[in-house]
């Protein structure tokens, strides 16, 4: 990829998704294949992973699951994944869990990073707020104005 191709590029993301044991089914794949159909996300890096009972961590490849389909992303692989990333992921898997690793350009904010990159702006902090947080947060500021209706 070239350093245009690169600037261009809109930000990256990953997610590690975990499978309890025996429940990777491929059920999701017809919408990730949707987000990259409508040209949402690039995959960039897809990894299969299984947490072995003892604790190691070792890749496998898409057709050890009964699931078609991920033959597509078959070659997505960037070269972000590492060692590192190995050991980062067999301290939050359960034993006997599978996950899929997905990294992935939102090319729906491509141009406005670009945009952005252009003028000279500098990314500084990002994050991610998990829904189970949001909801959490939601039920507090709920709670906190029913509390204040009847306060008053």
């Amino acid at each position: 990829m070239s350093g245009t191709e690169l600037g261009e590029m809109g930000p990256v993301d990953y997610l590690c998704v975990e499978f309890p044991e025996g429940s990777l089914n491929g059920t999701a794949l017809p919408l990730l294949m949707d987000l990259v159909d409508r040209q949402i996300i690039r995959v960039l890096d897809i990894l299969f992973v299984r947490k072995e009972h003892g604790g190691g961590v070792t890749a496998f490849e898409h057709k050890e699951i009964d699931v078609s389909g991920f033959g597509v992303f078959q070659g997505a692989a960037s070269g972000m994944l590492g060692g590192d990333d190995f050991r980062d992921i067999a301290g939050v898997l359960e034993e006997g869990s599978a996950a899929v690793i997905l990294v992935y350009e939102n090319l729906w904010a491509a141009p406005l990073a670009t945009t952005l990159r252009h003028n000279g702006a500098h990314l500084v902090a990002g994050g991610r707020i998990p829904v189970q947080a949001l909801m959490a947060a939601l039920d507090e500021t709920e709670e906190a104005a029913e509390a204040s209706l009847q306060g008053r």
